[in-house]
């Protein structure tokens, strides 16, 4: 211990006698470290940490597994099955993943509150403690069972007063009185991006034959039994249900599971895992460029470890005293790194989170904890080790005859050395080129969202919801009835230019519903996977989508009124290639259920393609429906899993008129709130969050590396001047130009910059695949991006070698040849 001690103490002295190094190798850590800690932080948050449910490892989300990928979606006849599989499973539930809006009226502020319907076993299967009350039973989530609810503890806190005396007392949601059961401790989490106030019976009926798909179903596996086993068992379930609907899946579609965990987290693992990756490549720069230092600092050391050596210490004396000044800087470094990367990261996801599940909002929930410090330690520990053995075991290697005749520290430097040097500046460049390349690649997405028309004009468009759901809009009429009276009232505002209605706000998502095209029979029987929008006659006047052939909605496309349709230009090109779509008819949602059928609608326009996945998708094939004309069964089910959103042009900044909006509004629906008031410029931006973040993250580590790059080999370089003062001054007295002397400089730094950027040219090949599903209009092998990159990389590279070129040029003859 005393040892330890006197070796911790000699290396603080030692460090502190070296200021500029210290300086220089800390910060070079400090970036690494920091930037490393950040990352696993929000990988910590996200993927590491358990979930607290019990029995968490054995919590499953079912799913279909069709050839294109899992399909989360559940629908009342996918349940009826599933729950039905109780020798594999227990505790099955539906709950739906995106929280609907439900008014609570009747209270002194009326307002819209988040509400998710959720079966029975939901708080059993989730563990949720109730703190008041109780939770639902059997007979209450049977169809027409009673109208009940059980509360947030936040919504009890906030409206309620946490009045205990609120259990059993009656509350309106959306006109529908319901009567208050329990409430649920603040402790629970439900996971959702959405943390919902309030959670009612789902009340599925067991006969049902409604396919849409809109919530989620989760259920916990039996004692002994694993995933591969309960994917087996449900064979007999897929065998089933396609007997039973014999037309509604694909003929490969199969129910499966996978750990809940991981469905929560599955569109980010593999984004995250690639920042991982680049993290990596940030520390391990920092760590070639603390080691470049080392060795440098080590040849200006070699009197003094001679010298220690001649009195008696050992070589592995010499290489732990060593190593303990590396674990010192790599604990500073470290201490710094976490302070940043925790705060860095915090200050990130405050400004873009992207749409990242399980941190919170805002990142609130990316905090430290235990295995964010024992990661920090356990890298400190590794990064020192990693940068600080090989300079120490070279310095140990002393020539004690050699290293005491040097009488300054301007000592002689050997071949293996300086080999060991130009090595670590080479990886660094190649390391830093890979990590500038991906940064590019990713700053050419950000560029090529931008670039891309989403189809409408999203400028000076405000968006808000408004909850439906009750018995006043069960009915199409009735709903068409209200966008009629508030569109005429918006219109009338001064300022609003035009206002319409549709179920879904733009670019986030469409409803998919199947159709048939009249005279056509395709070999599944049925077309699916087509998106399906809701819209008013205002609805493309609005978001400016182009009417490209035939017309747009009109009044006059009601209820009563001829069925009709508008389909999207993509749905035009893969269905009639050759062809003209205008007069054809469509049946829509044939099969899926009583609250699907229809009678045939006729094509009446075609207009442009819109995102409305997201800006990272392209444009899916669309049909447009009269929102009058929507069935009531879709209506009822539209109300029940979304809300209605109204959206308004506005002359100048929309948010000028929102007031005026939201009291019009209220007045045509009777006293209805609004919630989710965005502009439609801000959806557009949200649409592209995730991108953006992972842009961000990329662009800050590639500066980073190229910094550490260019001061690596820059201090390379200098050491190389430094080294050579005295031959440099030779050449110079012999007559040798500056220029010739300078350009020896710089064609010895910029050959190692060019086998660098060589090989991380060729390493970029292979990992910027890794990429590909995170790019958009670019390839991983954009030309522009591998001329650009390694050019900048170049160019940098030169700037750090012109430096000590430079100062090589001025160094004065008489003074070099008088230095020892």
């Amino acid at each position: 211990m005393n040892q330890t001690l006197k070796d911790l103490k000699h290396a603080l002295r030692m460090l502190l006698h070296s200021p500029g190094f210290t300086v220089a190798a800390v910060a070079a850590l400090t970036l690494g470290i920091g930037a490393t800690t950040a990352i696993f932080s929000v990988i910590n948050t996200v993927l590491l940490k358990p979930l607290t449910y019990p029995d968490t490892d054995r919590i499953v989300q079912f799913h279909i597994a069709t050839p294109t990928g899992p399909d989360f979606g559940g629908s009342p006849t996918r349940f009826n099955i599933l729950r039905g599989q109780t020798q594999s499973f227990q505790d099955v539930v539906a709950y739906e993943f995106n929280a609907i809006g439900l008014s609570l009226t009747g209270v002194a502020y009326p307002e819209q509150v988040h509400a998710i319907h959720v079966t029975a076993d939901y708080f059993h299967l989730f563990g949720a403690p109730v703190i008041e009350g109780r939770t639902f039973t059997a007979d209450e989530d049977r169809p027409n069972g009673a109208h009940v609810a059980v509360l947030s503890y936040g919504l009890w806190q906030r409206r309620f007063g946490a009045e205990r005396s609120i259990i059993g007392k009656s509350i309106s949601l959306s006109g529908v009185p319901h009567t208050i059961i329990g409430v649920v401790a603040p402790s629970f989490n439900t996971e959702l991006d959405t943390p919902p106030d309030i959670w009612i019976p789902f009340q599925i009926d067991p006969n049902s034959i409604d396919h849409g798909r809109y919530f989620s179903m989760v259920g916990r596996l039996r004692p002994g039994i694993t995933i591969d086993m309960a994917n087996a068992q449900l064979a007999l379930a897929t065998k089933e249900f396609h007997q039973k609907f014999p037309n509604i899946a694909g003929p490969r579609d199969a129910f499966a599971v996978t750990p809940f965990q991981d469905a929560i987290v599955l569109d980010v693992r593999p984004s995250l895992l690639v920042l991982a990756g680049a993290v990596c490549l940030v520390l391990l720069i920092a760590s070639a460029n603390v080691a470049n230092l080392l060795l440098v600092r080590a040849t200006g050391r070699k009197r003094e470890i001679a010298i220690r050596v001649a009195i008696g210490a050992g070589r592995g004396r010499i290489v732990r005293q060593l190593l303990t000044e590396s674990l010192m800087l790599s604990l500073t470094g470290g201490a710094f790194g976490l302070a940043m990367g925790m705060a860095g990261i915090r200050g990130l996801l405050a400004v873009n989170p992207g749409n990242i599940p399980r941190i919170g909002p805002h990142g609130a929930l990316v905090a430290m904890d235990w295995r964010v410090l024992g990661f920090t330690v356990a890298v400190v520990f590794a990064t020192g080790l990693l940068f600080g053995l090989f300079p120490a075991l070279e310095a140990s290697r002393t020539d004690l005859n050699s290293a005491l005749k040097e009488s300054s520290g301007r000592s002689g430097t050997g071949a293996r050395s300086n080999r060991t040097r130009s090595i670590l500046v080479t990886a660094e460049i190649s390391l830093a080129l890979i990590l500038v390349i991906g940064s590019a690649l990713l700053i050419r997405t950000f560029v090529a969202l931008r670039g891309i028309n989403p189809g409408l004009n999203p400028h000076n468009v405000l968006t808000m919801r408004m909850s439906l759901s009750g018995p006043r809009f069960e009915r199409s009429a009735q709903v068409a009835d209200l966008v009629r009276d508030g569109v005429g009232r918006l219109e009338a505002l001064p300022g609003v230019m035009r206002a319409g209605a549709t179920y879904v706000v733009p670019l986030e998502q469409m409803f998919g519903v199947p159709f048939n095209i009249v005279g056509r029979t395709p070999t599944s029987g049925r077309y699916d996977g087509r998106g399906w929008v809701a819209a008013s006659s205002g609805y493309f006047d609005v978001l400016r989508i182009p009417v490209l052939r035939g017309r747009a909605f009109t009044d006059r496309d009601n209820g009563a009124g001829a069925r009709v349709a508008i389909i999207n230009d993509a749905l035009a090109r893969q269905f009639w290639p050759k062809g003209e779509p205008l007069g054809e008819r469509l049946i829509l949602g044939k099969g899926y259920g009583p609250e699907f059928e229809e009678p045939a609608r006729q094509i009446i326009g075609i207009v442009g393609d819109v995102h409305n996945f997201g800006m990272t998708y392209s444009a899916a094939p669309a049909v447009y429906v009269p929102l009058a004309q929507v069935t009531d069964g879709l209506t009822a089910l539209a109300s029940r899993a979304s809300t209605l959103v109204w959206i308004v042009r506005t002359r100048g900044a929309p948010g000028q008129l929102s007031s005026a909006i939201q009291n019009q509004l209220q007045q045509a629906s009777g006293g209805l709130p609004v919630a989710s008031i965005r502009t439609m410029d801000e959806v557009v931006s949200q649409s592209s969050a995730s991108a953006d973040f992972n842009t961000l993250l990329m662009s800050i580590f590639g500066c980073t590396a190229l910094l550490l790059a260019a001061i690596g080999i820059y201090g390379l370089m200098a050491y190389s001047v430094a080294q050579r003062t005295q031959e440099i001054g030779i050449r110079l007295a012999l007559g040798a130009e500056s220029s010739t002397v300078r350009n020896m400089v710089i064609v010895q730094g910029m050959r190692l910059a060019v086998i660098g950027i060589a090989i991380g040219i060729v390493s970029s090949f292979g990992l910027t695949r890794l990429l590909n599903s995170f790019l958009f209009g670019v390839k991983p092998w954009d030309p522009v991006v591998f001329t650009i990159a390694p050019a900048i990389l170049g160019a940098v590279a030169l700037f750090a070698v012109w430096l000590p070129a430079r100062r090589a040029t001025r160094i004065d003859p008489l003074a070099a040849l008088r230095c020892e």
